[in-house]
Formats: C-alpha cells, structure tokens, sequence
C-alpha cells in the first residue's frame, strides 16, 4: 500500500479528533527567495507542524488563477499556480506530509469560477442555448432572483454583470469576476467529478467545498439551501463512498444552525461543517463577561449524525464574520471589537485573533481553551499560535493575510527576496513586529503562546472525549462562570471557564458526578472529591480548568493482567515516540511506577515526556534510547534513560515469559 494511500486507510472518523491547521501557501515560506511562498518552502516547515501537534494541513487554494480574490477565482482545477511550484511539489509535498502522518485538506470550489477559466471563456462566445453556453447561468434582464442577497455588499451592488461579448447579464453570487456555474446542467455535474476524482487519486485526504449553499437559483428563493443542492451532495458523497473510503468533505455553510445541520443530511452529504454562529459569540460572551452568548447558540444547534463533525474556529483568512447574528448583535460586535470603521469590512470584521483580544495572554489562552473544548475539531489559522498581529490598511481581507513570521531576519524569516518584492510586507506594528514576535523566540521561551500552544494541544489529543464525546452544560449560580463536562465511555472532562476580568467564585452543580475526583489535566493534580452538594471553584481573571472526573482514587498501572499496556498505531510503531501520543503520557508513567530499576517510588509521578529521541542501529533493526524528563507532585524533576524495541507479538511473548516487565506495549 502507498504512503499515499496508508494515511486515508486509517480511522474512516480520523476527522472527530482532528486538530486541522489553516495556511496560505503564499503566505508560509518561501523556498525560491521571489517574495512568494511555495510547496518547496512548506515542505521544509512540515516538521514544525508535526511538531506543533497539529494533525490536519488545510491549505487554501493554490490553483492558476488571476488572483482577484486570492486563488478562489480558479482559471484551472487541474495544475499548480507558476508561483507556488509544480504539480511535482506538490505530489512530494503530500509524500511528506503523509509520512509525517499529517492529513492534508484542499479546496473544491465548485459554486463558481474565474471570468478567465476556459468554460466561461467558450461560454460567452457560444450560441445561447447551447450546452458550451450553459455551464453557467445567463438572463436577458438583472431582475430575476431579486431575493438573493448580496453578500459582498462592499464591492457588488448586484448579483448580475453585463457581458458584453455573450450581449446578457451572467449570474454571480460574490465578485463579478466569479461567475457561478450552473448546476442545471448535467455537463457541470460531470466536471465536478472529473476534478474530485483527480485529487483524490492523487490522495488528498479531505476536500473543503466553498460556498456550498449557493449551487442552484431559484425564483421566489433566496437561492440558498436548495433541496437541489443537498441532492447534488448526496451523489457527490456516494461517489467518493464508492471509490474513496475514510477521505472527507468539509461544508463551508454560513448559515444558521438548523440550515447548516442539514449539509449532514442523514450522515450522506458532507463529513463535517464548520459552526459559524459560534465563533462571534465566542468574542460576545467574553466581551459581555456571559456564558449566554455560548449556552443560547449551542442550545439552538439540532443535533448531527453520528459519523458528521462540526468544525470550530476563531479565526481565519477571511473577515470575522457577523452575518448569522441579529442586527443589534452586530452593532454590539462592530462597536466593542472594530471601533475604527477601516477595520470594517462587508458584514465583519477583518482582523486577526491577537489584536482582537488586545494582545492579552489570558483572554488568547481562555479563548484557545473554548476552541479545544467546545463540540467539534478546532481549526488554527496559520500564525494564531504565536499571536501574530495584522494590517488592515492593506485593503480588503489581505491584512489576515501577510508572511508567516519565522525570525527576526530580514522579511520575518519568510523569504530571503528583496522586501519590495514580497507579494504582502511583513508586520511592523511594535506591538506585533516580527523582529520581537516570532517563531525562533517563542521556541526558546517555554513561556511563549507557542509552547502553551503545544501543550494544550498534546494534552486534547490525549482524551477522545474532547474530539467525540457528549457535551452537558453544568448549572452555575454565576453566569460569569461557563462549565460543561465532556463524556466518551469512561472519560469526562469538566470545563470551567471564567470570562470576567475579575476573580470569580462558582458553586456547580455536579451532583450527577458525586464521588469521582477532578483531576486536573496538566498537572495531574487532584482536586476535593465531588460531593452531592455543590461544588465550589474559584478562578482568576480569564481562567480555565480542564478536569477529569475521576471515579477511582487509586493509582492505576495503566497495563493489562499480562504486564502490557495496549496502544493502538497507525504508520511506524515509532510514532509512538512523541510527545502528543498516549504512550508518554500514559504508558510511560504506568510503566515507571512499576520498573525495579527506577528509584524513586516515594514520590507520586505528575508527567513523563519524551525530551529526546536516540536512535541506536544493531542487531538488524532500529531501537531508540529515550531521554525522559519525569516530574513529580513534591520536589524536583528528574532525567532518566529508557532504551525501546519493537519485538513482533511471538517475540514480545517470550520476552515476556522471561521478564514480565520486559516489554510496556502492545501495538
């Protein structure tokens, strides 16, 4: 079986515990020194994004384009644009990233295309009526459809354009230079096809579908939500059932809960939908110091089909977004979080999640916690892990949009080209300047957003509940206190979130847990048993608890009665060897507490991770001498050297029946 094809074969639900990174190409590293990112730059970051834990690349698109609206006008479904390479790096980068275990997500943009591509090209010059002609949609008069809205409201003051060349007005949902094809046409269907099919033989992992809702036009509608859309998903989703199992559609629906549910259809359409109407309440409930905003949204969120995931996120390369919220709502979100008009755009807000915040650490952590926390895969956008800050005197979205920052070298480390010949300048605001904010810095600062990043993400990967369990809201007597407890088969995990700038006291009912034991999950501390009556925690300004309700009070060795611990791996049994994987966060200490060799048994074990990975050849095979950093509940930490094999199951056995702690793992 190809690389290619191992990283699709796994899990068919790896999607539920996803942890998707969002990057421009251009915007990341650039491998040739002309100002632009490429896949030869992105290839040699992919090892900073393993090591970030991230498990998902999605990456914006990169096909031949105008770039008018920044690679979504597409004048080519089947090649790589000159300036981000080849379709050869491309292939070696998705190589790469599979055998980093890194899934990788690509855009589907099938609602329209560029006014370059070579279907509208041959369109606007063919007779009308004929099957050339019909790949999109055409009238003799602007006044069909009159109850679509506009939703850039900014640029467009229609949804139809004149042509001169076809002498009739084309239909266009976003830019006039987007004319949206037409899916009356079953000619346009195969098209759809023909490009899904290319990609995913090529074995792209997961496919985004833009502006999914607006495929079909209907008079009286507002060309929204068709039932004709949902159909046209139901045959695109059998189709990659047929030929593609365990790759994933991704639905871009901003709609209302009850109409975004519905890109699920009976788990027949699209694997997963992002959550719109959450992310601006996200920012309300912090900026109104009130869990409503949160408990009111979700509350209105039907429920999905088990194999379908939502999608969370703060930020992206778009504006933030305010068009699923009321009127008084968005005025509310414009005054507190874009005061200046210029950072204003359409119906949101063009501005990245530091500056958002105001820069502030607590409310950058608090808000990470929630995006890890809530139902659903969190979404990254590229650069939010060190708080990089934005531009928006750029003009339109492009102030989201500027080079990743690396080092305090010339161009933030993102490309060794003239400055003027970056296709965006690099941040200089004081406050966010890449010679003072950047990656080489926050490396070397355990202090930093990036390293708090890492934990926080290596710790969610470590509970499925977070990815695949129930979620309950806890009742409060403080409405500035958010708590709700997490539940996959035997884990649960308690959120308590304080979204006051102030300190705060909660009494939680949590008398449905009564006798298990919060745990918290970073340090392993333990904290008072839960009782029937309620639970009193206290917070500081923005501060957050994820806590494993514990039914048992006893250290448990973690293994099975025959001296194991049981893991399960996808790709090389040395994957196992992160700090992101159970096995040094659970295999570790179980085995620990109970190897002869280690000496310091007084002490209760808190967190073993893996500092350093040695390889050592001999004997045929590769082993690895571990270098593990132990921390315990009382006193210092200390180093200790762990050498690791892999033995075959018949081998393991008698390794086994000689030494029942020989060997820790099961694969």
């Amino acid at each position: 079986m190809s690389q290619n094809a191992a990283v699709s074969a796994g899990d068919p639900l790896w999607y539920k515990d996803a942890v998707i990174y969002q990057l421009h190409i251009k915007s990341f590293f650039d491998g040739n020194d002309d100002g632009i990112g490429d896949f030869r730059g992105l290839i040699q970051k992919l090892d900073y994004l393993e090591n970030l834990g991230v498990t998902t690349l999605w990456l914006l698109p990169f096909y031949p384009s105008p770039l008018r609206d920044d690679g979504y006008d597409i004048a080519d479904y089947y090649n790589v644009h000159p300036d981000y390479g080849t379709m050869r790096d491309f292939r070696r980068f998705l190589q790469e990233a599979h055998k980093r275990n890194l899934r990788v997500v690509t855009e589907l943009v099938i609602n329209h295309t560029s006014d370059q591509h070579a279907w509208f090209q041959r369109a606007r010059r063919a007779k009308a009526g004929s099957p050339e002609r019909d790949y999109y949609v055409w009238s003799d008069t602007p006044d069909k459809y009159q109850e679509a809205r506009i939703i850039f409201q900014d640029f467009e003051g229609s949804n139809w354009s004149w042509d001169p060349v076809a002498n009739a007005y084309f239909w266009h949902r976003f830019y006039s230079h987007q004319p949206d094809l037409n899916f009356d046409n079953p000619r346009v269907h195969e098209e759809i096809i023909r490009m899904l099919d290319f990609w995913m033989g090529m074995g792209v992992d997961g496919l985004r579908l833009d502006a999914i809702p607006y495929l079909y036009e209907r008079e009286g509608t507002n060309c929204e939500n068709l039932p004709e859309t949902h159909a046209f998903l139901k045959k695109l989703r059998a189709h990659v059932d047929a030929h593609y199992p365990g790759r994933m559609f991704l639905a871009e629906a901003n709609q209302w809960p009850e109409d975004a549910v519905a890109y699920f259809g009976d788990g027949d359409e699209c694997h997963t939908a992002f959550h719109f109407p959450v992310m601006p309440r996200l920012y309300m409930a912090l900026r109104m110091e009130d869990r409503f905003p949160i408990i009111d949204i979700l509350d209105q969120t039907p429920p999905i089909p088990d194999p379908c995931q939502w999608l969370m996120f703060l930020r992206n390369h778009d504006e933030l977004t305010l068009e699923m919220v009321t009127d008084e709502e968005r005025d509310y979100m414009r005054r507190v979080y874009a005061e200046d008009p210029r950072a204003r755009i359409n119906l949101g807000i063009r501005r990245r999640l530091a500056p958002l915040l105001e820069n502030n650490r607590k409310k950058l952590e608090l808000m990470n916690t929630l995006l890890f926390s809530l139902p659903g895969s969190p979404v990254i956008y590229y650069g939010d892990e060190i708080g990089m800050g934005d531009n928006y005197y750029l003009g339109d979205r492009d102030g989201v949009r500027t080079p990743m920052q690396w080092s305090l070298d010339r161009n933030a480390g993102f490309s060794y080209a003239n400055p003027q010949k970056l296709y965006l300048p690099v941040i200089i605001d004081p406050e966010y300047h890449y010679e003072v904010l950047n990656v080489e810095n926050q490396q070397k600062n355990v202090s930093s957003l990036l390293w708090w990043t890492r934990q926080a993400i290596a710790t969610r990967k470590r509970y499925k509940a977070f990815g695949r369990g129930s979620m309950k809201f806890v009742a409060g007597d403080n409405a500035q206190v958010l708590a709700f407890v997490r539940e996959h088969e035997d884990e649960r995990i308690l959120v308590v979130v304080n979204l006051s700038k102030y300190t705060q006291m909660a009494l939680l009912d949590l008398a449905d847990y009564a006798g298990s034991t919060p745990v918290e999950l970073y340090s392993q501390n333990r904290l008072l048993e839960v009782k029937e009556s309620s639970y009193v925690v206290t917070l500081s300004p923005y501060a957050y608890y994820w806590l494993a309700l514990e039914r048992e009070t006893h250290e448990d060795d973690g293994t099975t009665d025959e001296g194991m611990y049981e893991l399960e791996v996808q790709g090389e049994w040395s994957s196992v060897l992160t700090e992101s994987h159970e096995f040094a966060a659970q295999a570790l200490p179980a085995y620990l507490r109970t190897a002869r060799w280690f000496g310091d048994k007084r002490r209760s074990i808190q967190h073993a991770s893996i500092a350093d990975t040695l390889p050592v050849e001999g004997g045929g095979e590769t082993a690895y001498l571990l270098v593990i950093e132990v921390s315990y509940r009382e006193g210092a930490s200390d180093t200790v050297l762990l050498p690791v094999a892999y033995a075959g199951a018949d081998k393991a056995q008698r390794l086994l029946d000689e030494s029942p702690r020989s060997a820790i793992a099961r694969l």
